[in-house]
């Protein structure tokens, strides 16, 4: 699969923008992402990988059935068998975890029940974890699971968002009073007015999102390791994890276990890819721990590829009604959505599951000048695979219900979609503005990037093409989808609503004896480039190249306290930071050269690993002798003078809830009309996500978004029999974009960087996925145009377009 660009691969953007650090070589260019050749070389030390003193192995009985009471466990052969060293159930767990309940102040009148590592006496979900066989190896406690006996009693399943809050369905949790764990409402008035004018044109449909799932390289997996000290209070707990936000671990494990953050260690090192499916509380996960502190001992968990369809969260159930009105003359007068999702029998620990639903409403409409809008959530528990956030987090929803409307509307006018676009976006010029959600909006670039989308597919000439091809038989379609996606969240996110996730991140960064400078931060990589790009801010920051810097990460006892890798925040936060620390270690550095010079300080500079005449550039003293003199040899320096060559700084965003970003993708399709079969044939972005700081990494960044993107919109969706149970929980069964499904796709870049930092980044990680889906479906109803016939279900299946053709 090809990847061209429209500039060359190793481009530089730097040059773009004012230059942020006084030589500026690595900021905006394009290089290699850091740990790639060790990656490569098979060095990477992923959880499988680690193997400790005494370690076990767990692994868990999961409910078969979507519902039922537990009746009977009879775990005696399954004790008896050699090397099984524990069976545990739920009530024994409970005792050493407490339960959780997963809600948020700020999302009002959210509700849950309490939950358990292991199901005390009901399972809700096929999937759900009832009982934990420890033994000495893994194809042991296997070989036990097949000799526990459970017997239980089915209860009726939830199933059908559009039935759950019916009278006659029974309640998941009878405590709760109803099946309802969210609801929100929005109206900013006049949208009843809006729809009734004499000049409006109202377009409506309904529009179904099947749930998907994330497939990581790496399933979910970890070692907890506890070493008991007489006292509880002097032990120790090592959590070794594949996960996103290992400060947020390390807080939960306190929590549940009634531990001090002094006796709590998460790791996480080489993490095999994310998405969102890592940044959650399982509670497979509270049990590994718990089993740990039970015995004494390490226990390793890893997921297999079947269980982790059942036990990984899924995203994206919902079912939205909506509704555009524009005037005659093309501008948009409001928009109207009513939004039911499904998540499952529990709000997911301890981000919720209603933030998804909540951020469709946040979003819909969101690059349009519109002033009506009108929104209705409800977010029911079901009898499936608990729901929460994937890459995007309702991002790919609220653009593809909001292109979708506009493309319709647009063809009701007779208007081009790009131009009627072009007529309705928040001009560029007119930020900071307000969406008609609510939402704040610094700097956004819809016209910019609709220009320049314009050019870089060359859109003419494919309305001249499908013109063309039209008139012999074949049926190609051009999509478009302009979107928003909030990144840099504050601490309005989840502070405000009690989650103790944190909104700033930390670096630090330390001169080594021999000049290289060693980088700490506490966001994480896990397959993003973070690691890179701090390496070149760091370098361009202090005043070194970047063989001279080296990076850490995912070490609760080493690095700064932070958030962590999550909303697409790895730049725009962890990099301020590590904008920060570089600037205040170059003056510190600055200091000490001039004790060591006897030179004024104004007159000095670091630059290229050596401090250098300001004035003629001539080298004075390279770094690593500066090193050499600051640690070794103090007794040189002035009495009344410390080096301080180790700076510590965080940064968390203030100025607004999030700091959007924008962009503008199109997607060209062809439709097989005979078979419903669709041919990707090429995708174009335009994404501006403030400063680019590695134009290579951004790019990779967005295309792998947009094939998830591109796997929701055609291909993945799990699919539940009538009685509850996952039918396709297998990677034959379930469908996800191979390279041979993709198309090219071209990225290019307008850069309005943030003015809530120096450095100018926004978020680029899910900006991908939340227009593909967008883009495409537009791009096949293009294709369907001639025949009056349109897909409005994802994933849209060949089965789907032939039933909208009429031809099944």
């Amino acid at each position: 699969m090809n990847h061209p660009t429209e500039k060359p691969a190793h481009r530089d953007l730097g040059g773009e923008l004012p230059a942020i650090t006084e030589d500026q070589r690595h900021i905006g260019v394009a290089h290699p992402r850091e740990g790639v050749r060790r990656l490569t070389q098979g060095r990477g030390q992923y959880i499988d990988d680690i193997d400790l003193p005494r370690l076990a192995h767990v692994v868990f009985w999961r409910s078969p059935v979507a519902h039922m009471r537990i009746t009977r466990i009879d775990r005696t052969a399954a004790a008896a068998l050699p090397g099984v060293i524990a069976v545990v159930t739920g009530p024994e767990i409970a005792q050493v975890c407490k339960p959780w309940v997963a809600t948020l102040m700020h999302l009002a009148g959210i509700k849950s029940a309490p939950q358990y590592p292991l199901a005390i006496d009901r399972a809700t979900w096929q999937g759900e974890p009832v009982v934990a066989i420890v033994a000495e190896t893994r194809a042991r406690a296997e070989d036990a699971l097949a000799l526990l006996e459970v017997a239980w009693e089915d209860l009726p399943a939830v199933l059908d968002t559009e039935t759950a809050l019916d009278a006659a369905t029974p309640l998941i949790h009878p405590e709760l009073g109803d099946n309802l764990c969210f609801q929100r409402q929005l109206d900013t008035g006049g949208v009843d007015e809006a729809f009734s004018r004499e000049d409006a044109v109202v377009f409506e449909e309904t529009y179904v999102f099947g749930r998907h799932t994330g497939v990581t390289l790496e399933p979910r997996c970890q070692i907890a390791d506890w070493q008991p000290g007489r006292t509880l209070a002097e032990g120790r707990l090592t959590v070794y994890h594949s996960f996103q936000a290992p400060h947020m671990m390390q807080d939960l494990y306190c929590r549940q276990f009634e531990l001090s953050e002094g006796q709590v260690r998460v790791i996480c090192r080489d993490v095999g890819g994310s998405f969102g499916i890592k940044v959650h509380a399982y509670p497979d996960d509270f049990a590994t721990v718990a089993l740990s502190l039970m015995l004494g001992r390490p226990i390793k968990f890893v997921a297999d590829r079947l269980e982790s369809f059942v036990s990984d969260i899924h995203a994206r159930e919902h079912r939205i009604h909506a509704r555009i009105a524009a005037s005659k003359a093309g501008e948009i007068l409001a928009f109207e959505i009513d939004d039911l999702t499904g998540i499952g029998p529990f709000s997911m620990f301890p981000r919720t599951s209603g933030i998804e639903g909540n951020q469709v409403v946040n979003l819909t409409g969101g690059p349009y000048k519109h002033k009506h809008y009108r929104a209705k959530l409800k977010v029911v528990f079901q009898n499936k695979v608990p729901t929460c956030q994937y890459r995007g987090v309702g991002h790919p929803i609220a653009c593809a219900v909001t292109e979708a409307l506009v493309d319709g509307v647009a063809a009701k006018l007779g208007l081009d979609p790009i131009e009627f676009r072009q007529k309705n976006v928040i001009p560029d010029d007119a930020y900071p503005a307000t969406g008609a959600s609510g939402i704040k909006l610094e700097v956004l670039s819809h016209e910019a990037c609709l220009r320049e989308a314009r050019r870089v597919c060359d859109y003419d000439a494919l309305r001249a093409e499908q013109a063309e091809l039209r008139q012999q038989g074949v049926y190609r379609g051009i999509g478009v989808a302009a979107l928003i996606e909030l990144t840099n969240p504050s601490a309005a996110f989840y502070g405000v609503g009690g989650a103790r996730i944190a909104s700033q991140d930390g670096a630090t960064i330390r001169l080594e004896p021999t000049g290289v400078i060693t980088v700490s931060s506490s966001v994480g990589e896990q397959g993003q480039g973070a690691e890179a790009i701090f390496a070149q801010i760091a370098a361009d920051a202090v005043g070194v190249s970047l063989d001279r810097v080296r990076i850490s990460t995912g070490d609760t006892d080493t690095t700064p306290y932070g958030g962590g890798t999550w909303a697409s925040r790895g730049a725009g936060i962890g990099g301020e930071a590590v904008l920060q620390a570089g600037r205040v270690l170059r003056e510190n550095i600055l200091a000490v050269a001039e004790a060591i010079l006897k030179r004024e300080r104004a007159g000095l500079r670091v630059y290229r690993n050596a401090i250098v005449d300001g004035a003629s550039g001539e080298t004075l003293l390279d770094l690593a002798e500066l090193g050499r003199i600051a640690y070794f040899r103090s007794d040189t320096l002035p009495k009344d003078f410390t080096p301080e060559l180790m700076v510590t700084r965080h940064y968390a965003q203030r100025d607004y809830p999030f700091i959007f970003t924008n962009g503008v993708q199109v997607s060209h399709v062809e439709v097989d009309v005979d078979t419903g079969f669709v041919k990707l044939l090429k995708h174009w972005a335009v994404e501006d996500c403030g400063r680019v700081i590695n134009p290579m990494l951004v790019d990779e960044q967005m295309r792998g978004a947009i094939v998830q993107g591109i796997g929701g919109v055609l291909f993945e969706e799990c699919l539940y029999d009538t009685d509850g149970t996952l039918r396709n929980a297998n990677m034959a069964d379930y469908l996800v974009p191979m390279a041979g499904e993709m198309p090219d796709i071209v990225v290019s870049h307008v850069q309005s960087p943030t003015r809530s930092s120096m450095l100018g980044a926004k978020g680029a990680g899910e900006a991908g996925t939340a227009g593909a889906p967008g883009a495409v479906m537009n791009a096949i109803n293009d294709a369907l145009a001639p025949f009056g016939a349109r897909v409005s279900s994802q994933p849209i299946t060949p089965e789907k377009i032939l039933r909208a053709l009429g031809k099944i």
